[in-house]
């Protein structure tokens, strides 16, 4: 047994490189940005300048270099897939990946096509995001979602866009802002009857899923399902050691595999 250690890294055990907002918002357990979230350990980039606002509401116009940059120095770091806190930077997708050149899921919405593919016929998948007005279709074309997806936002909320978006305090009732995501759950489940799963866009929103899927009784998805999937592959199972080489060599040549 080789006794010799490989080098290469600056930080070993966290395969997993967060590209986040820059922001003073509470980030509860279940946010992305809450390290205790993660059922692994994780490396965090904040990207100075890249506020919600400008990110959301202004489409994060000018700030790939930076995000670039950010990305590479993760991967510097020891990083071997990256992601980022704000589904909105669907944005700049392919342009981390050919940067970085490891796996990058930038937004929540990448699973939009994955949970669709589960449902039964006549069922689709409706959106829930911080800002429906400002999901453009280049974001939904980014990530690979119809653009006839039915959405719905946060904005005419009490509490959830007025503190992540608006950033007009750094306190936040946690009450009103389930409320306001529950009401824009339900609102779009009412529009449009046939939705038969939800994936929630904003990172913020994990730790409302389970009341979301709680009220409306179908599955819900989000930043968090789809990081632990990004994780599992980085980091597969370890299910202890497989039947010796040559049981092995012996059944796949008597299968054909």
């Amino acid at each position: 047994m080789s006794t010799i250690a490989k080098g290469g890294k600056a930080v070993y055990g966290a395969p997993l490189g967060i590209l986040m907002l820059e922001a003073k918002f509470p980030r509860i357990p279940g946010d992305m940005g809450n390290a205790t979230t993660w059922p692994f350990p994780v490396l965090y980039r904040v990207v100075k300048g890249a506020s919600p606002e400008k990110v959301v509401l202004n489409g994060a116009a000018g700030l790939l270099q930076d995000f670039l940059d950010a990305a590479a120095d993760l991967v510097a770091q020891g990083a071997e897939a990256i992601t980022t806190n704000c589904g909105f930077l669907a944005l700049f997708q392919k342009e981390l990946a050919a940067h970085v050149r490891v796996p990058v899921a930038t937004s929540s919405l990448m699973q939009v096509p994955w949970v669709q593919a589960t449902l039964p016929p006549g069922k689709r998948v409706g959106v829930v995001s911080v800002s429906a007005q400002s999901l453009t279709p280049r974001h939904l074309e980014a990530a690979g979602v119809p653009l006839d997806t039915p959405i719905a936002g946060t904005e005419g909320g009490q509490e959830f866009f007025r503190v992540l978006i608006l950033g007009e305090k750094q306190d936040m009732d946690v009450a009103l802002a389930a409320k306001d995501i529950l009401d824009a759950a339900r609102g779009l489940v009412a529009r449009y009857p046939d939705i038969g799963a939800i994936v929630l866009e904003c990172t913020n929103m994990p730790p409302y899923a389970h009341a979301v899927q709680e009220t409306l009784g179908i599955p819900v998805y989000d930043i968090y399902s789809l990081i632990t999937w990004l994780h599992t592959g980085l980091r597969p199972r370890d299910f202890g050691p497989p039947a010796d080489r040559a049981t092995c060599l012996s059944l796949a040549s008597a299968t054909g595999i």
